[in-house]
């Protein structure tokens, strides 16, 4: 059985064309392929191992002079974790951080980022370097540097202040999210900054031709154009809030009003390397990382609203 020329004629031109196509797919590997293995093994392998060892907790056989064995406790650490009153009140504490952060955060941010783009503050390029150099420092001695400023004796604000208590019970809150704020202000600002600048100047110059105002303008039009932007931030605002840590750790042994279990982070670092609980430990984090999935999820839609 012989082929006609059309065929072979069009045999090679159809072997080029499956080798492009091995080649378009090698290309396509080689620059995915890595960010899948990172992922893997820097998120989907921890997540993996912190709900096996949230399955399992350390018994003691006997009367207690056995040794310790591991056992399979299936979803009791998440309900002995849930029942916790120290883990729930953590949320408490997460939700007033919020209710004070996020406002000043998000406004304070945009307020700085739309007094940059109207171009009426003097010395722009070092106005945004001085904000966000806070952003530059470690949270652990940003932490420490207003440690320093909280403490009665040492600190020039409190002597001026008369005394005030910044790491009493009711301060403790307001110092967190000061610190919180000097971390992260300019680091959002510069996010907004480079959002407005994207804005097409005519649509600006027309809405000034309108007859709007600077305030009207920054109101009715640059900020819903840079909409996403805000959102974003917001998301990334409300993740970082759950997992609050650091600071709060840092004045713990200064503070009256912050304990080693504060925070829902807190108290699962306080299970693992306090209590030597993993198990409750592992549990308590994946409930954070649910939360934190369940509310990206929410800011997201609340976002694609038009």
């Amino acid at each position: 059985m012989t082929t006609s020329p059309m065929t072979q004629a069009r045999a090679p031109g159809a072997a080029r064309e499956g080798d492009e196509a091995w080649r378009r797919r090698g290309a396509i590997l080689l620059f995915v392929g890595p960010f899948f293995a990172l992922f893997l093994a820097v998120i989907v392998a921890p997540l993996a191992y912190a709900v096996y060892l949230s399955l399992f907790a350390e018994k003691s056989s006997g009367l207690g002079f056995g040794g310790a064995e591991t056992v399979f406790v299936g979803l009791g650490n998440y309900l002995d974790t849930l029942k916790d009153e120290a883990f729930t009140d953590g949320f408490l504490v997460i939700l007033g951080y919020c209710v004070l952060y996020i406002p000043l955060m998000i406004g304070g941010a945009l307020a700085l980022a739309l007094l940059l783009d109207s171009g009426l503050a003097r010395f722009g390029k070092v106005f945004q370097a001085a904000l966000f150099m806070p952003h530059i420092v470690p949270g652990v001695i940003a932490g420490l540097i207003w440690l320093y400023l909280y403490l009665p004796g040492i600190s020039p604000i409190v002597d001026l202040l008369g005394d005030a208590d910044f790491l009493g019970g009711r301060g403790a809150l307001g110092a967190v999210v000061n610190i919180a704020l000097w971390e992260w202000l300019g680091y959002n600002m510069i996010i907004y900054f480079a959002a407005l600048q994207a804005i097409p100047a005519e649509v600006v110059e027309a809405a000034r031709m309108d007859g709007a105002g600077g305030a009207r303008i920054a109101w009715s039009v640059k900020i819903p154009m840079i909409r996403g932007a805000v959102v974003t931030t917001v998301l990334f605002t409300i993740i970082g809030s759950l997992q609050l840590f650091t600071e709060p750790t840092v004045l713990d042994n200064s503070s009256d009003g912050i304990v080693s279990t504060w925070t829902p982070n807190m108290y699962a670092y306080n299970e693992a390397f306090g209590n030597n609980d993993i198990g409750q430990a592992g549990a308590a984090s994946i409930i954070l990382a649910l939360l934190a999935a369940v509310l990206s999820y929410a800011v997201t839609r609340w976002g694609n609203r038009r």
